[in-house]
């Protein structure tokens, strides 16, 4: 079992987001099982208007560990809205990704291809991200 918490505070252009500020809360359980990865996250999201702005966009990886070096996974990201009242079923966002890691955390890469599976949701994103530690 392994268990974090990370914080994220960004600075957003207008273009991408309608507040100028806005926040995160990962909590982040996951446990090894030997080739499989399990890992929860039920984010917390917020444009810092108040605690009723509280959105809650939870985050869930299976992983299979091919090699110390390569891993292919399913993640499913969501946006259910507001805590206090949850948006309509087809108001919410729904994703699936299939992705492809190789490295490690400290240093490696991710691809990954999603697919929306509700109206709201992108029909299909494409992320690579590049982590190396500095």
């Amino acid at each position: 079992m392994f268990y974090g918490l990370n914080f994220e505070l960004s600075y957003n252009t207008p273009h991408w987001e309608p507040s100028r500020f806005s926040g995160e809360m990962r909590p982040i359980i996951g446990a090894h099982l030997g080739h499989f990865d399990l890992i929860v996250n039920p984010i917390l999201d917020t444009d810092f208007n108040g605690l009723g702005k509280l959105d809650f966009a939870p985050a869930a990886r299976v992983a299979y560990n091919l090699n110390k070096k390569v891993a292919v996974a399913i993640e499913h990201y969501a946006e259910f809205g507001p805590l206090q009242h949850f948006k309509p079923a087809g108001e919410q966002s729904q994703t699936l990704f299939g992705v492809l890691d190789y490295g490690s955390s400290s240093n490696g890469i991710e691809l990954g291809v999603c697919k929306g599976l509700t109206r709201a949701s992108d029909s299909c994103v494409v992320k690579l991200m590049v982590m190396r530690d500095l």
